[in-house]
């Protein structure tokens, strides 16, 4: 599973320069927003591959949401002034909207962990066409 996790993480940061690249505005600071989210979610999976899909959403969430109630303070302003790594991950400006989309990526990406988990332990089938005698 830290395999995927893994890929998963690459993907997702590639989204997110593509979604800049080609959109700007809401859609690329909301869209933006709900994939932090993702990549955090994959990198709980990363750390707590046997973690629920639910229980690696609601840290992703919360951690999200931690992180824009920091930007209350000044500290990650400040930071982000000084340094590129700060802005990307603590952001410089609160802004209500955001605590959305967080939710809706930790939505989005619960689901697909989901998802990838019910995959992996849905058992082979008969090959098609395959049908037992009787």
């Amino acid at each position: 599973m830290r395999l995927v996790a893994a890929g998963a993480a690459l993907l997702t940061v590639g989204a997110g320069l593509g979604l800049r690249a080609v959109s700007a505005g809401s859609p690329a600071g909301y869209g933006g927003d709900a994939l932090y989210t993702v990549l955090l979610l994959t990198l709980v999976v990363l750390v707590a591959p046997r973690w629920t899909p639910l229980r690696a959403a609601g840290t992703a969430l919360a951690v999200s949401w931690a992180v824009e109630l920091f930007q209350l303070s000044s500290v990650p302003a400040d930071l982000s002034r000084h340094s590129v790594a700060a802005r990307l991950v603590l952001g410089s400006t609160f802004n209500a909207p955001d605590l959305f989309w967080y939710a809706v990526g930790a939505a989005g990406g619960g689901l697909l962990y989901a998802a990838s988990l019910r995959h992996r332990r849905t058992p082979p089938g008969p090959p098609a066409g395959d049908t037992p005698h009787t």
